[in-house]
């Protein structure tokens, strides 16, 4: 069995690792695919769907009660470490009025 350079044996494929990001609404862990990105950028507050945006970030889950509990009080400012202003919050709950209206995801992926 030859071993190569990083120390994983040839021909097995190596397992990546599942970028883990919290929720700003209910502060669960869950994998950076199963949420949604908000990001301050030069235009203001918005929803990024690639999640690459240039910018500060913070995920919510694409749940309604998610976003509701995140827009309710300044998590969403916390995390963006800058002030909502009207239009932003109006952006981000037209977007979370989309989204259904279930429990969040508890589960660690």
């Amino acid at each position: 069995m030859a071993v190569s350079k990083n120390n994983s044996v040839k021909g097995q494929a190596r397992r990546r690792r599942v970028p883990l990001r919290t929720c700003i609404g209910c502060r669960e862990t869950a994998s950076k695919r199963g949420l949604i990105r908000i990001v301050h950028s030069p235009t203001g507050v918005q929803v990024d769907p690639t999640g690459k945006q240039a910018g500060r970030g913070a995920y919510v889950h694409a749940q309604w009660v998610c976003w509701e509990s995140a827009l309710q009080g300044q998590q969403v400012a916390q995390a963006l470490r800058m002030e909502i202003g009207p239009q932003d919050r109006q952006r981000l709950q037209a977007h979370a009025a989309t989204l259904p209206d279930a429990e969040c995801d508890k589960v660690v992926q």
